[in-house]
């Protein structure tokens, strides 16, 4: 650290007046810095400083006008770049072309990174489940950290690029821990630096594996073994032609010819066995990993469903043993990916059992069977919680509603964090990277964005989620006044933007 020379500031000063007015005597400076024992670049950089000082005392203050103007300007940039999706040199062009203004890409870039730093900070007063994942960009090693609610799709937290370690994780949920947010679970993919940070910072709460992700990598198994038995059903034909070649006394064509038609037929078999087999272990699989679990005895308890669920993966390796040859390496590693998977896939379950059972001894349960049979299909019959419980026998409301309030809660899947990525997607796409300052006018925009359809229709995910029940316009939450509004006259004191929940 360099030592700072021992003067006052009035000295200081009256030395940059006298280099600022002699700046073109020739060898003031030298003498000056002979005279009182100070280089002359620190001279030349205490000559700038006092310019750029003088020249902001001196500069004539912004009208009313102009301030409006530049407020509407930045309001348009935000714009473009949110809503139309549009570069810097895009928004460059479009703001000349449609106003005949002429804004540089540093100052596009400097508007934006300064909107996002006003991001208000909304913070919910109860626990949340947060899916987390990471959104990797075109640098390797290195993405976005991304922590969103699992049921109202917010956006707690959003990273520029950083490398995607347990320590990166465990720094962005120590930050959302100082921010006030509490969170009862997680869900993520299964990640090895997510799972590292959450055993760091809340090794006591469950941390849930993403059952979609599961769920896919069995269909994609499942589309490789039928391209498999496809392939060789188109080599019946091929095979009887060089078994009859054989049988003629002329040698098979082709590289590496098949001739024997029993053997290719018991190939076949075998394949197409293997294959109705992962196809109904996968149907069986993800009506097991379903929030409710209906059968002939009732709702399954959490007990029960793990027994299930390690008989499960036990027949897919049985299954692994018997296929064929070009399908065992696909079925090893889905059985290796499903054991690793096992100890978290249904910890949403247990919470469950004591108000299955409670309802179980208060109504019965052929009664709760119904509810679980009406809950699984409250899309058509609801279509919202609040329709179908209004649709249940009056005596038994004050037993479903927490039962369905549960049901509806249980974090099984990390698809909120899907929906915030296929968001970043479009803008990554264009810029090619996203800065801090970008990702949280975003975030911003998303938070506050009404949805036009669907289930929540004419709500946004702040709304959603309790924090507000009117929603406010995204650019007045970046600190803009609403539009048409007077801007306030700039005050000399320094203002202290609110730090950025997306970091």
């Amino acid at each position: 650290m360099g030592q700072g020379h021992c003067s006052t500031a009035s000295q200081r000063g009256e030395w940059v007046s006298h280099l600022v007015a002699d700046s073109g005597s020739y060898g003031m400076v030298t003498h000056l810095s002979q005279t009182i024992g100070v280089s002359r670049q620190t001279l030349y950089s205490w000559k700038a400083k006092g310019q750029a000082a003088l020249e902001q005392a001196l500069r004539p203050a912004r009208t009313k006008a102009e301030d409006e103007s530049n407020v509407q300007l930045e309001r348009a940039i935000l714009t473009l770049l949110v809503e139309g999706h549009a570069s810097y040199r895009g928004i460059q062009r479009c703001l000349w072309m449609l106003l005949g203004v002429q804004v540089s890409v540093g100052k596009i870039a400097a508007v934006v990174e300064s909107a996002g730093q006003w991001f208000s900070r909304h913070v919910p007063a109860t626990a949340r489940g947060l899916a987390l994942d990471e959104l990797y960009g075109s640098t390797h090693g290195q993405a976005y950290l991304n922590a969103v609610d699992v049921h109202s799709g917010v956006v707690w937290a959003s990273t520029g690029l950083v490398g995607v370690d347990g320590e990166s994780w465990t720094l962005l949920l120590w930050q959302l821990e100082e921010q006030g947010l509490h969170w009862q679970t997680t869900v993520s993919d299964g990640g090895r630096a997510i799972g590292e940070a959450v055993t760091t910072v809340i090794p006591e709460q469950p941390h849930q594996r993403d059952v979609w992700h599961i769920l896919h990598a069995c269909q994609q198994v499942q589309a490789r073994l039928d391209r498999l038995v496809e392939r060789l059903q188109q080599q019946v034909p091929v095979v009887a032609r060089q078994a009859a070649r054989v049988a003629a006394g002329k040698r098979p064509r082709g590289k590496c010819p098949r001739s024997d038609v029993s053997a290719h037929a018991t190939e076949l078999a075998r394949a197409q066995y293997a294959c109705e087999g992962l196809r109904y272990l996968s149907g069986e699989l993800c009506h097991l990993l379903g929030v409710v679990v209906l059968t002939a005895q009732g709702i399954m308890p959490n007990a029960v469903r793990q027994g299930e669920l390690e008989a499960l993966v036990a027949l897919l390796d049985e299954l692994s043993q018997e296929a064929p040859d070009s399908m065992q390496h696909e079925l090893v590693r889905l059985v290796t990916l499903l054991r690793a998977a096992l100890p978290h896939l249904v910890l949403f379950a247990p919470g469950l059992d004591a108000l299955q059972e409670y309802a179980g001894h208060v109504l019965g349960p052929r009664a709760v069977y119904l509810l679980g049979w009406a809950w699984q299909r409250r899309a058509i019959l609801g279509p919202t919680t609040k329709a179908l419980l209004e649709s249940v026998p009056a005596d038994w409301q004050s037993v479903a509603a927490p039962l369905f309030a549960a049901w509806d809660a249980a974090v099984r899947a990390s698809s909120a964090v899907e929906n915030w990525h296929s968001v970043l997607r479009p803008y990554l796409a264009v810029h090619r990277t996203l800065s801090t300052g970008m990702v949280a006018v975003l975030a911003v925009w998303h938070n506050h964005r009404i949805a036009e359809r669907g289930l929540h229709r004419g709500q946004s995910p702040l709304m959603r989620s309790g924090i507000t029940e009117e929603n406010h316009d995204w650019l007045v939450a970046l600190g803009y006044l609403p539009q048409g509004a007077p801007c306030s006259p700039e005050s000399d004191d320094d203002s202290q933007p609110t730090l950025a929940l997306v970091a």
